[in-house]
């Protein structure tokens, strides 16, 4: 299973719709937040979106879980969390809800983060990186061995991968 994974892309309208045809291949693509487009504008067909912080007025949930083959996936923006101080609440509920992967925003840094069995994403962000020059998205590769996330910097193809155990198996 493949999982396009983006975040924060503050209105930007051909990324979005660059992502769908450069990764025709993904079975799932998921926006963390802070698109500020609504949801029936044609650039959001196909990702599954939450709420964020600059989504103003928006009909996007907060928060959403997918169940898949390979675990539960829970998405949130990451500001009703304080992502920017730490991943703590965002662990309480993702050990709540039972998810595995935690995907989310906000911040607009790149990172990833092993923590016991929940694997936490944060693609980054497609329009204003901050930290680094890269504008970032995450494919993430689920095989019954483990998590591939694959690093894209939006134009410029894959920087880096990086492999995590499937320990919820």
């Amino acid at each position: 299973m493949k999982i396009l994974i983006v975040s924060d892309s503050h209105g930007s309208v051909d990324e979005l719709d660059q992502l769908k045809m450069i990764h025709p291949d993904v079975d799932l693509y998921i926006h963390c937040g802070d698109s500020e487009l609504p949801s029936d504008h044609p650039a959001m067909s196909n990702f599954e979106t939450v709420k964020g912080n600059c989504d103003f007025g928006s009909d996007y949930p907060n928060e959403r879980l997918f169940d898949t083959r390979k675990g539960k996936i829970f998405v949130t923006h990451g500001h009703l969390y304080d992502v920017k101080y730490g991943l703590n609440k965002l662990k309480f509920k993702a050990m709540e809800v039972g998810a595995n992967i935690v995907c989310f925003g906000h911040s607009h840094i790149l990172g990833m983060e092993m923590d016991g069995p929940i694997l936490f994403l944060n693609p980054g962000s497609i329009r204003l990186p901050r930290m680094r020059k890269e504008k970032t998205y995450f494919i993430l590769e689920l095989t019954d061995r483990e998590k591939i996330v694959h690093v894209y910097e939006f134009g410029n193809g894959e920087l880096e991968q990086h492999s995590f155990p499937n320990e919820f198996e």
